[in-house]
C-alpha cells in the first residue's frame, strides 16, 4: 500500500518547501543533463554546451506554458478567480502545455542558435520521458493524480481531504501517478536504445515520443477520476492526446519523404 506522508518536506524560517517542488527541480535538471548529454554524443560536440546555456529559457517558457494550460482547460474557475493563475504554488500545471509551448520555443531557440529543430525536439523530448518518469512521484506526495478505487496490493490511500465528492467514502485508489512513471521510464529507456540509429534521420525520436506517451495518456485517463475537463464524455487529455498522435504520424511521413528525396 502507498501512502503520502504529506506534502511539506521541510521548512524554512516557517515558509514551507514542498516535495512537488523538490521533485519537479530535480526531474527538470535531470532533463537538461540528458538533453545536453544526448546532443553531445549524438549530433553536436561543440554546440552541446549550448544547451545549458539556454535551457533555463525552455524552462521558463515551459513552466509558463504549462500553467497557462491548465488555467485553460480550468477555464470557468479562473475567469472568477483570475489573480488565482499565477498562484502556481497551489499547484495546476499540465505536461500537454508545456510540450506544446515547448517545441513551438525550440523551434525560435534553433533559429536563434543556429541549430537543427529537428535534433533539438530529438533531445529533448526523448529528456521529457525521463523527467516526466521523477516528477509523477510529486502527484503522489500531493496526492494526486490516482485512478478509480482499488484494493489490489499496491492501492494508494487518498485523505479524506483530497478524494472527489463521488469517492468520499472510498480510501483506497489505482496509484495512477506510478503506472505512468514506470510507462514513461520504459519509454525513455526505448528511445535511448534506438537513439543510435533513429539519430541518423532526426526528428523521428521526437515523433516517437509523442506517439507513445501520447498512448499511454490515453491509457492512464481511462481509469484517472480527477481529469480536469471532458467533452462528450471524453477526457480532454485524450482528445488532445489522439491530436498529437495525427500530428506526430503526419511528421513522421513528411520527415521520410524528404529522407528519400
Amino acid at each position: 500500500m502507498f501512502q503520502s506522508p504529506g506534502e511539506v518536506a521541510f521548512y524554512i524560517f516557517g515558509y514551507p518547501v514542498f516535495f512537488y517542488g523538490i521533485i519537479l527541480a530535480f526531474s527538470i535538471l535531470v532533463g537538461v543533463y540528458c538533453s545536453y548529454k544526448l546532443y553531445k554524443n549524438f549530433y553536436s560536440y561543440n554546440q552541446a554546451s549550448l544547451i545549458i546555456d539556454f535551457s533555463p529559457i525552455i524552462i521558463a517558457i515551459g513552466i509558463v506554458g504549462a500553467r497557462l494550460y491548465y488555467c485553460l482547460v480550468n477555464f470557468s474557475y479562473y475567469a472568477e478567480h483570475p489573480f488565482e493563475i499565477f498562484y502556481v504554488r497551489q499547484g495546476g500545471l499540465s505536461i500537454h502545455g508545456m510540450i506544446i509551448i515547448g517545441i513551438l520555443a525550440l523551434y525560435f531557440i534553433a533559429r536563434k542558435y543556429k541549430m537543427s529543430f529537428l535534433k533539438l525536439m530529438d533531445v529533448f523530448l526523448c529528456s521529457t520521458a525521463l523527467a516526466q518518469s521523477i516528477g509523477r512521484w510529486g502527484n503522489f506526495f500531493n496526492s494526486e493524480a490516482f485512478g478509480l478505487p482499488t484494493d489490489l496490493p499496491w492501492k494508494l490511500f487518498i485523505p479524506i481531504s483530497h478524494r472527489p465528492i463521488d469517492y468520499i467514502n472510498v480510501e483506497y485508489f489505482h496509484p495512477t501517478f506510478l503506472y505512468e512513471s514506470i510507462l514513461d521510464l520504459a519509454i525513455f529507456l526505448i528511445l535511448v536504445f534506438l537513439f543510435p540509429k533513429l539519430s541518423k534521420k532526426p526528428g523521428t525520436i521526437a515523433c516517437l515520443y509523442l506517439i507513445l506517451y501520447s498512448v499511454v495518456r490515453i491509457f492512464i485517463e481511462q481509469i484517472r477520476v480527477d481529469s480536469v475537463l471532458d467533452i462528450a464524455g471524453v477526457h480532454i487529455a485524450q482528445l488532445v492526446s489522439i491530436c498529437i498522435i495525427i500530428f506526430a504520424l503526419f511528421f513522421m511521413f513528411i520527415l521520410h519523404l524528404k529522407n528519400k528525396s
